[in-house]
Order: C-alpha cells, then sequence, then structure tokens
C-alpha cells in the first residue's frame, strides 16, 4: 500500500511490544477538528495513539500489545481500519442519488412539457 511506502518501520521496531494500524475514511473528514479529535480521543480509549496524519482521509495509530487485554470491554472494534461508512453501501448511496436526481429532474421536464 501507499502508506507502507511513505514510511517504512525498520525491522527492530516490529518487533517490539507494538502493533500498528491505519484508520481510512472515505471522504476528508479528519480534516474536520471535532471529527479528528473525537476519532484520536476513541482510538486512545483502546490505547492506540496517534503516529501521523497522511492527510484528511489517513491516519496512523501504534499501541503497545499489552493494551489488548482490555480489548473485550470496549463498545468498538480496536482493530477498525475504517471510519465512516463502508465503501459498498456510500457507492449504493451515491447511485440512488445521481440517479434519484436525474429521474426528479426528467419527471419535472414531462410535467412542464405537458401544461
Amino acid at each position: 500500500m501507499e502508506e507502507e511506502e511513505m514510511s517504512e518501520y525498520p525491522e527492530h521496531k516490529l518487533q517490539d511490544d507494538w502493533e500498528y494500524k491505519i484508520l481510512r475514511a472515505n471522504r476528508s473528514v479528519f480534516r474536520h477538528p471535532n471529527i479528528f479529535l473525537s476519532v484520536c480521543a476513541e482510538e486512545k480509549r483502546a490505547g492506540w495513539m496517534l503516529i501521523e496524519k497522511f492527510d484528511d482521509m489517513r491516519l496512523r495509530f501504534k499501541r503497545p500489545t499489552s493494551a489488548r487485554q482490555n480489548d473485550r470491554m470496549l463498545p468498538f472494534d480496536p482493530y477498525r481500519t475504517r471510519y465512516g461508512m463502508a465503501p459498498g453501501p456510500l457507492a449504493a448511496m451515491i447511485l440512488l442519488t445521481v440517479f434519484g436526481s436525474i429521474a426528479f429532474v426528467v419527471a419535472l421536464i414531462i410535467l412542464l412539457a405537458h401544461h
């Protein structure tokens, strides 16, 4: 993945007691400070610490492997890698909106043409 090429980890860092993840969003939601801070606070509950913000759609976190002990008590998946709507439902929503708008315009044109 592009993120792996952007910042590779030396082998000794991967063998330490740390684990890493990248949290991705379908849209540029991390540009909004309230969402960015809320996501970081939620990830912190699972022991994740922000390492870097690649852009407004991708964040990299790390946490000590010992933080796994508390995973059962969390109300969310600490290993989630997606934030927001999944790609499939998002695409369906966009397509429905586009085709619905086209249908509305066509119906309006037909209605106005008969008057």
